[in-house]
């Protein structure tokens, strides 16, 4: 049966609808509307075609009651959602033909999107991929989040340096979001607890200091063709009382909106930086508002009247994405003893079936701790619950280690001390009925290392569930050369059941499809040169190597391993010791933002954007070498660049990456790895093969085994001729106008600290760069392996992922759609 789009809507239907929005939505004709204009009247011409099946899913919901996914995330990087939604809803020719009709070039509009400032990286991005999945699985899902009114920040480049403009995402407004004032919940905060009288076990009263109100804004989430279309619920936190008049009318005017403007900060800006005690008082903040709404959104809107909360753990399931939400844990404990008047026991034995947890990192750093006296002042309440979760865990922990209190203190949700704080990743653990982590290696050193304690106490409640990517936005949309000649080649049930790829494993070995494939390659490659030079104002060649290392700039992901190698190369020309026809022409192609406190990961990026000025600028050179660096780096530029990728750089210091995505990304483009063992690196390599993957640097066991032995990278930069003339390149100002001091910093912290171990792995780096020129320079031999790498990377779709969630963890099962 065909889509629903396609059997109720024509050409001649989606104009009428589109001037009817331009007209009476905008309030322009055509004649005088701007390209914002139309852009918004698509949008929502296409949000009516999404919208009668989103409200028959929310009937349906309420009336069956149906087990459903609660995703609790900080982040959801959603990319742009016209050209997802038009792809879902099976209505991109039905809009492309309407628009041309009446001479617009739908292309132009999709150009005037501005993405949804909701995410910073990965744990947004693959919340967003999820959430996709979740849809075009037809497994019922709320995903739960802030409505951020500005993302992180808009990166941009000054002299090289990172500066941080506001990222005002919504200031032409959002056409894809629906609010809904009349479902606001009321949120408190600090204050003070009371006793109650004659009240159930564990019961307190909690008298707030203060109060914000959450507004609810719906985003809709359609699955692939499918007719089903799930929610993506933001909160926005307003003023209880907004605005007083009196004071207002007495000519105080700053005063007369202050509550608004304080409520307003919480949901103001996405990870305000928190090196100052107000920074993190309002992350604080900011995460007790999105769980607070979001669990009492079950209660007040979600539930019939006479749901017997009993049932709650068939009825629910909330995925805590990180650290970020896991202060809902003692939340929903406040609200069932407190507010329901249930007994202690009975709440925290529904509460543990409620909840299950994924940790999406290994650095002890990252593993959120709250100070005990910041939280007791803003969630008294919330305290007290976790202290008395803390007293009764730790009462079992002795119980099965008698004796062990070093264990008990270890394991302990507060961390005594002088400076006493809440663990949340122990929090999470101990309610979460299950713990998983997002790679194979990632979740046994979660068990064998970062949780140990805890998984020897409880090892059924860890597993794995290795995290993937969306085959629409990443294969489908952004490479329609590609997603053209697999479909030729199979069909197009790959979109929705990616192993299918494997099916391609045997066209590896074929000439001329390997020939259609390199053309596909170089087009992508000359349409990202393209996108460069206009938005970037960047001029690379079209027909180079494309190198392309894009993550957040963090010290463990090693962007300083890439630089190393960049200038090695650099000063090897220029010394003589390597010829220049020898070098492969190659585009080196950076994406990364430092969080604005992050002095180190800032001086790199300084750093890389004066070695590429310098390597760009060296007509010597002859355009072999070339740094790409475009600031602000994001979903719609990471649609051009993986596609025109060659070689994904993937070298974070084994047992540092959790996972990585993008690494599925560039798999799934037909671009050759180059990495350590690390993080999902291990997965692709055992999928793709050794012969089609560079593998290079320590172990997780080597590198833990040097850290205990001690390091010092001063021995390598001595033994290394290389690398020695990389650094003292560096140093010497040579990509700093002879000022040898700019970049000491940098230099320093490689050769006296280097705590990722750069300098360890350069030379087995350098190495397996080397294979990279020699596998390189046979186009018909690199094709194939780029071939086998799509052919075998099915495996990294999001789609698989939530089946093992729903598998090993949810048991929640798809609802059947009707046409």
């Amino acid at each position: 049966m065909p889509p629903v789009a396609a059997r109720l809507h024509t050409v001649e239907s989606f104009t009428r609808e589109f001037l009817r929005e331009l007209n009476f939505g905008q309030g322009v004709d055509l004649d005088r509307a701007s390209d914002n204009d139309k852009y918004l009247a698509l949008a929502r011409t296409v949000r009516h075609y999404l919208m009668t099946r989103w409200l028959e899913m929310l009937r349906n919901q309420y009336r069956d009651q149906a087990k459903t996914v609660a995703y609790l995330s900080a982040e959801f990087l959603l990319g742009p959602q016209l050209e997802n939604n038009l792809l879902a809803s099976d209505l991109e020719e039905i809009a492309a033909d309407a628009l041309a009709h009446l001479g617009i070039n739908i292309e132009e509009l999709r150009g005037v999107e501005v993405e949804p400032g909701l995410g910073n990286g990965g744990l947004g991005r693959l919340a967003a991929c999820f959430i996709d999945s979740l849809a075009t699985m037809n497994v019922p899902t709320v995903g739960y989040g802030i409505r951020y009114e500005y993302g992180i920040f808009r990166q941009t480049f000054v002299d090289g340096r990172q500066v941080e403009q506001p990222d005002n995402w919504l200031r032409l407004g959002s056409p894809w979001e629906l609010p809904h004032p009349e479902n606001a919940v009321e949120v408190s905060f600090a204050g003070h607890t009371e006793p109650v009288a004659d009240g159930p076990d564990g019961a307190r009263r909690w008298v707030p200091g203060w109060k914000v109100n959450g507004i609810p804004y719906n985003y809709l989430v359609p699955g692939y063709r499918n007719g089903r279309v799930n929610t993506l619920r933001l909160w926005s936190a307003e003023a209880t009382h907004a605005f007083d008049l009196q004071i207002f009318n007495a000519g105080d005017y700053a005063e007369a909106v202050r509550a608004q403007t304080f409520a307003e900060n919480i949901s103001k800006v996405l990870y305000p930086e928190d090196s100052t005690p107000q920074g993190k008082e309002l992350r604080l903040q900011q995460q007790y508002f999105f769980v607070a709404c979001s669990l009492r959104d079950l209660f007040q809107n979600v539930l019939p009247p006479d749901f017997d909360l009993t049932k709650l753990p068939d009825r629910i399931i909330y995925q805590l994405n990180d650290t970020h939400p896991v202060i809902a844990v003692p939340e929903f404990m406040r609200l069932l003893v407190d507010e329901f008047g249930w007994e202690w026991k009975a709440a925290w034995s529904v509460t543990r079936k409620c909840f299950a947890y994924t940790c999406h990192t290994l650095l002890p750093e990252a593993l959120e701790v709250w100070p005990v006296e910041l939280l007791g002042r803003l969630l008294p309440r919330h305290l007290e619950i976790i202290d008395r979760i803390n007293q009764e865990f730790l009462a079992q922990v002795r119980a099965a280690f008698p004796g062990d209190e070093a264990r008990v203190q270890r394991m302990s949700i507060i961390a005594e001390g002088q400076h006493r704080a809440v663990r949340m990743a122990h929090l999470a653990t101990v309610a979460g009925f299950k713990v998983n982590g997002v790679a194979a290696l990632h979740s046994e050193l979660l068990a064998d290392k970062v949780l140990a304690d805890f998984a020897e106490m409880w090892p059924e409640k860890f597993t794995n569930v290795t995290n993937g990517v969306t085959p629409r936005r990443f294969v489908r949309l952004a490479n329609p050369g590609l997603s053209g000649l697999i479909t030729e080649a199979i069909g197009d049930g790959w979109v929705t059941d990616l192993e299918r790829l494997r099916e391609l494993e045997p066209l590896a070995n074929d000439a001329e499809f390997r020939r259609r494939f390199r053309e596909v390659k170089l087009a992508n490659k000359q349409r990202f040169a393209q996108v460069l030079a206009a938005r970037d104002g960047i001029e690379i060649a079209g027909d180079a190597m494309v190198d392309a290392m894009v993550k957040r700039l963090h010290e463990y992901k090693r962007q300083s391993l890439k630089l190393l190698h960049i200038v090695s190369l650099y000063e090897g020309i220029r010394s003589g010791r390597l010829p220049l026809e020898s070098v492969t022409a190659r585009t080196f192609v950076f994406g990364a933002k430092a969080a604005p406190g992050y002095f180190m990961a800032k001086e790199t990026i300084a750093l890389i954007n004066a070695v590429g000025s310098t390597i760009n600028a060296d007509a010597s050179l002859k355009g072999r070498l070339k740094v790409a660096f475009p600031a602000n780096y994001n979903v719609t530029l990471a649609e051009t660049l993986i596609p025109a990728a060659d070689l994904s750089e993937q070298i974070s210091l084994a047992g540092k990456e959790a996972s990585g995505t993008g690494n599925m990304k560039f798999a799934l483009n037909g671009a050759l790895t180059i990495g350590t063992d690390d993080g999902a690196n291990v997965e692709i390599r055992e999928l793709v093969g050794d012969d089609n993957f560079f593998l290079f640097g320590l172990t997780e066991p080597e590198a833990s085994a040097l850290e205990a032995q001690g390091y010092h990278p001063s021995e390598y930069y001595r033994s290394d001729e290389e690398l020695r003339g990389a650094l003292d390149l560096i140093a010497s100002g040579a990509f700093s106008a002879g000022d040898a001091g700019v970049f000491a910093p940098v230099v320093s912290n490689l050769l006296h600290s280097d705590r990722f171990m750069a300098l360890a792995d350069f030379r087995s780096y350098m190495d397996a760069q080397a294979r990279v020129e020699a596998a390189y320079a046979n186009q018909d031999a690199w094709s194939r392996a780029a071939v086998l790498n799509v052919a075998r990377t099915g495996f990294f779709s999001s789609d698989r992922s939530i089946q093992d969630y729903l598998d090993r963890i949810w048991r929640v099962a798809p609802i059947e759609q009707n046409e």
